[in-house]
């Protein structure tokens, strides 16, 4: 079974709705983890990056922590076994 990954959002961010808004155009299913409604997600989320703010994506052993969607692609670059997994598009 393939995972998906995890977008950890919290409700109102504009960094969670550019990055909802970009993972929608790639067409990256997601499983989205509200953090400010879901405790047990806030505390993997802080536990897997160190922090408390989001945007944060969990894949694998592939993470990126409070990102613009321009800092996530950058990360994304540097990964392109993640690329083909994710089916990033340029």
């Amino acid at each position: 079974m393939k995972s998906r990954p995890i977008l950890y959002i919290k409700t109102g961010c504009p960094w969670c709705c550019d990055a909802l808004s970009y993972f929608e155009r790639q067409s990256v299913d997601l499983d989205i983890k509200d953090v400010l409604q879901d405790q047990k997600a806030a505390s993997r989320m802080k536990e897997i990056s160190g922090q408390t703010k989001t945007p944060t994506l969990e894949y694998a052993d592939f993470m990126v922590a409070d990102f613009s969607v321009d800092e996530f692609v950058a990360a994304a670059r540097k990964r392109p076994d993640i690329q083909e997994k994710l089916g990033l598009k340029d």
